[in-house]
């Protein structure tokens, strides 16, 4: 049989990570290599396969249409690469993956999600932490951490998971009434003070309530929020990371889209290592979690286009 044809795994993963990015900065972040390494993976992938893969416009990058079509089959062969490999490392070895998150993303994303990982990895023993420390990997037990801010952070390796927006959300009985020109008479609820709801009205040129004495409820976690949108009590702003899974399950709707972008972001962060050193058990939670934020988007772009966002009509 004659010799497989392909290319450079580093320059497929090079080209997977900045693709995933639009960034050939954070593709060499990701990586652990210089911005300048992923450059050339990428130039030489791009001369051995005789077209480019991106467009590079000042200031931005952007996937072409064989780029678009070359991702998708790539980062599925990859995704496969990665769980072979961490389902191997861990097969009739005892393994445990000790992780550490806040409350609100341990309640909202992590846990309803735990059940799919367990079934994919029986032999791997998760230990969760809910804290809204950081974490010290040196002092503490601690293996991988997943941390909500604007990174990444140096001395550790850091995975951003996705973008972030910040969406008005509420349970369905109150979208069906919602007008964003009466926002004024809904029940408003917010986290830690009435300042976010101050300033999406302000960005978006809304007439809101009267912060200072219109009712609603101030929580000091936004996973309590959440719940108390979920239950009809009002509207909420919150992270779509945090509301995709009741997004999909339609427990709430997003009644106005689009949602205002944030700097911040979840990050898998963990000590630095050696590239290509990464723990089997780190490996597949790491895989596990770009998989199911991938699934959300995915819904995410095929659930709302085509619905009237009113931001856009204004």
């Amino acid at each position: 049989m004659a010799a497989r044809k392909l290319p450079s795994l580093h320059a497929l993963r090079a080209f997977e990570a900045a693709a995933r990015h639009c960034s050939f900065t954070l593709a060499a972040q990701e990586l652990c290599v210089t911005q300048g390494a992923v450059s050339h993976q990428i130039k030489a992938l791009e001369e051995e396969l005789g077209r480019p893969l991106f467009e590079r416009l000042p200031n931005q990058l952007r996937l072409t249409a064989a780029g678009t079509d070359y991702l998708q089959a790539i980062g599925l062969a990859l995704d496969h690469i990665e769980r072979a490999t961490a389902a191997l490392a861990l097969r009739d070895l005892p393994a445990r993956l000790s992780l550490s998150c806040s409350p609100n993303f341990s309640s909202k994303w992590l846990v309803p999600r735990l059940g799919d990982f367990a079934r994919q990895h029986p032999q791997l023993e998760l230990r969760l932490t809910q804290s809204e420390q950081h974490v010290n990997f040196l002092r503490e037990d601690i293996d991988a951490a997943i941390r909500y801010g604007v990174g990444p952070w140096p001395g550790l390796s850091c995975t951003r998971l996705s973008e972030e927006y910040l969406l008005p959300v509420c349970a369905q009985t109150l979208a069906d009434s919602t007008d964003p020109r009466k926002l004024a008479a809904l029940t408003l609820l917010h986290v830690h003070d009435r300042q976010a709801w101050s300033g999406w009205c302000s960005r978006h040129g809304v007439a809101g309530p009267d912060m200072a004495t219109s009712p609603g409820i101030v929580f000091n976690h936004e996973s309590a929020a959440i719940d108390a949108a979920i239950a009809g009590q009002g509207m909420t702003l919150a992270r779509w990371s945090l509301v995709s899974l009741a997004l999909r399950q339609g427990m709430l709707v997003a009644p106005w889209l689009p949602g205002d972008p944030q700097d911040a972001a979840y990050w898998l962060v963990h000590p630095e290592g050696q590239p290509g050193s990464l723990p089997a058990p780190l490996a597949a939670f790491r895989a596990w979690l770009l998989q199911c934020f991938a699934a959300d988007r995915q819904w995410h772009a095929e659930a709302w286009p085509g619905r009237v966002a009113w931001l856009h009509s204004r």
